[in-house]
């Protein structure tokens, strides 16, 4: 037999997870190995298709579809692999430029390696979604984002953490974007198949490894599930076409414990650990077809279906709900074409029996039980922000609190300077747009949090109830989908709100520029949606419209999660003097919120603060 074709970049399975124990410490060291640099070797082997592994059926489907996947049968979406480095050199050579690059590949095929066009807000420029299985990364590669981005100067060289326990580069030009990308592959991280029609970023626990109530260690998992996902077998190269033309995005989600970190229940695939009631066997209940969007809010179903913890059942199962869902999944409206209205066709049972046969006969040693009993007994989901000790001796987790998940170069490279310092490189990203510093010295924790990095600045370890559980999505700045601006708001409110009142527990506040929810505002204690709201104008006697939101309330996450599916309150202004006093009231009312004696700071010179931290204008 012919031996396999090289690896070009190396897996990021590849990953070995060493536990050092020297007396009474231990420490998680990640060892990668160092895949070859150079786009020349890595793009060398010919690809399949995406189109190529779909079913006659879905071809035919896809030829009556929309207008996304008449593009996609244009010209696969997997081309992208190659023409970003094509593109970028003929730009760069001045052959071409960036408004000469075919429409469809320019707002739709780059996003195959992670390149979405923020043509409405900044024509030219690039975000680039990265793949951070369980939101791992080292020191090294954060301070590759600063050096990426910084280039584009502070109001669009910017990073961003994400709901998806991901990173976001800002401001990157078609020409460059081969080169940041060989920079990733080099310190074996993608951004292949990260947007649109592909499976996004896998989310796992942040507290894997280091966590005394951990039922499942998802970082294996996610790794090899991403790999599953953005690894082509065929040619060890990044990119996988096997998955490179599904219906619609695509999401899983990993629970390492019942705090439920990765917030399952808004998840494609959710995976949610669970002993086996009769042999005690550590294994996943598996619930389907969570998701937000546009036109439709849906928390997950039961699946019933239980597998083992283990590498083969958890991708087997994960293989033939994808496998299923790109060959049978709508590709008409895409409002109809998530996993949710494929399960609702099919019934869940008929649903389940499908996945179950199909990954049985995979022949690969994976049986598919009926889901278990779930724990019980009382429990609250943990905290993450702030010092924590580990089951390790001596050991402890930092979470660091990053304002609306907006990082600067010099903040990136702050952070890389801590991990170094007091983390052995390791950062760990939450989907509450977070830090976490693992495995840090408890003889060192005092001089961590005395860090000039960690106070006076954006950056802090104990940020208040108010501020430090905001999340937010891009907003108006770069999103032209967005119908207000959400970050600068989210920090400024967050900051007043937390200066008038005091709370008795963390109040997660969330923000989102439009209906599409990327700031998970349904899953909120309150959630703010961008919408449309009117004011009286005494110039001309009418109301006017103005920037506004609706507010949702009462949205759970961790065990029996709840979506607030309708908006409480409807077109309140986005101006502070209104927002803020109304969301006064509903903390109070509903939050157990109390006056804080202390007269609060003026609005409109914190706004100013706040807006010059992300526009430096």
């Amino acid at each position: 037999a012919a031996d396999p074709p090289p690896k070009r970049y190396a897996p990021l399975s590849n990953r070995k997870m060493l536990f050092l124990c020297s007396g009474s410490a231990a420490s998680l060291l990640h060892a990668t190995s160092s895949p070859p640099r150079g786009r020349a070797v890595g793009m060398s082997a010919t690809k399949a298709t995406g189109l190529s592994f779909l079913s006659p059926d879905a071809v035919e489907r896809a030829k009556a579809g929309n207008p996304i996947e008449k593009v996609k049968l244009a010209k696969d979406g997997t081309t992208a692999f190659t023409s970003v480095y094509e593109y970028a050199a003929a730009i760069r050579a001045g052959s071409l430029t960036w408004e000469e690059v075919e429409k469809a590949d320019l707002d739709t095929r780059l996003k195959w390696v992670g390149l979405l066009h923020r043509g409405k807000r900044t024509p030219g420029r690039f975000m680039m979604r990265l793949r951070t299985p369980n939101g791992i990364i080292s020191s090294e590669l954060m301070r590759f984002y600063a050096d990426s981005v910084e280039p584009y100067g502070p109001d669009l060289g910017v990073v961003d953490i994400t709901t998806r326990q991901n990173f976001q580069l800002r401001g990157i030009p078609l020409e460059d974007a081969g080169d940041v990308t060989d920079g990733l592959h080099a310190r074996n991280q993608t951004a292949f198949q990260s947007a649109l029609d592909n499976v996004r970023n896998l989310v796992g626990s942040p507290l894997a490894g280091i966590d005394d109530q951990e039922m499942v260690d998802t970082r294996h998992l996610c790794t090899v599930l991403s790999d599953l996902i953005s690894l082509d077998p065929a040619t060890g190269t990044r990119g996988n076409p096997k998955w490179g033309n599904l219906p619609r995005k695509f999401n899983i989600a990993v629970s390492g414990s019942r705090d439920d970190f990765a917030h399952t229940h808004i998840n494609d695939i959710g995976l949610e650990p669970c002993a086996h009631s009769d042999t005690g066997e550590m294994g996943f209940n598996v619930v389907l077809g969570g998701y937000m969007s546009i036109k439709r809010v849906a928390h997950s179903v039961e699946g019933d279906m239980w597998v083992p913890a283990q590498v083969q059942p958890v991708v087997d199962v994960s293989e033939a709900i994808l496998r299923i869902f790109r060959d049978e999944g709508a590709r008409g409206d895409r409002q109809k074409a998530r996993l949710m209205w494929l399960i609702e066709e099919k019934g869940v049972e008929a649903f389940r029996d499908q996945v179950a046969a199909e990954a049985e006969a995979y022949g690969r040693g994976t049986v598919v039980q009926r889901a278990q009993p779930k724990p019980t007994g009382d429990f609250t989901r943990r905290e993450l922000l702030g010092v924590h000790a580990q089951p390790q001796p001596g050991l402890s987790r930092v979470g660091v609190h990053v304002p609306a998940g907006r990082l600067s170069v010099a903040e990136c490279r702050a952070i890389a300077d801590l991990a170094d310092a007091y983390s052995a490189g390791e950062i760990r990203a939450t989907v509450e747009q977070n830090i976490i510093l693992p495995n840090v010295a408890d003889a060192e924790v005092p001089k961590l949090l005395a860090e000039p990095a960690l106070n006076g600045g954006r950056l802090s370890v104990d940020p208040g109830n108010i501020v430090g559980h905001t999340v937010s999505c891009t907003g108006s700045q770069f999103c032209g989908l967005a119908m207000v601006e959400t970050k600068a708001n989210a920090e400024a409110v967050a900051k007043l709100l937390d200066e008038r009142l005091v709370t008795p527990r963390p109040l997660r506040i969330h923000w989102t520029g439009c209906p599409n929810s990327c700031g998970q505002v349904q899953a909120a204690d309150i959630g703010i949606m961008g919408g449309p709201a009117k004011k009286f104008d005494p110039e001309s006697g009418k109301n006017k419209a103005v920037p506004g939101c609706n507010i949702f309330l009462g949205g759970t996450i961790g065990e029996n999660a709840h979506l607030s599916l309708e908006p409480a309150v409807k077109g309140v202004p986005l101006e502070h003097d209104i927002l803020v006093p109304k969301l006064e009231e509903l903390i109070i009312e509903h939050f157990g919120g109390t006056p804080r004696p202390a007269p609060s700071a003026g609005a409109g010179g914190l706004l100013a603060k706040v807006k010059a931290l992300f526009r430096r204008d």
